[in-house]
């Protein structure tokens, strides 16, 4: 079954968003560690799920769809992220 146009077009909307924030974060001191960047993208991750979770439309089943959609495309957003972070770190 697909998902409504109104929560495609917010799952668009999220992507972009996430990817803004997650292009804005400049690698400087102090440092975190790498476990805690992941906890860090992974609260994000949750603060957008909340946020949105208010946005979408349809029947439970299809708002449960559209934001566990979205949940994998930040997840999937947030590899190279914290690849590149965890790269940042070794080179220091």
């Amino acid at each position: 079954m697909a998902l409504l146009q109104a929560n495609k077009d917010l799952i668009s909307t999220g992507i972009k968003e996430f990817n803004a924030l997650l292009n804005q974060q400049v690698f400087s001191e102090p440092l975190v560690s790498e476990e805690a960047m992941v906890t860090m993208v992974d609260d994000w991750v949750n603060l957008y799920i909340n946020y949105y979770r208010q946005q979408v439309t349809g029947e439970q089943e299809e708002q449960d769809r559209a934001l566990e959609e979205l949940r994998q495309e930040l997840k999937t957003l947030s590899v190279p992220f914290l690849d590149k972070y965890r790269a940042f770190l070794k080179s220091l």
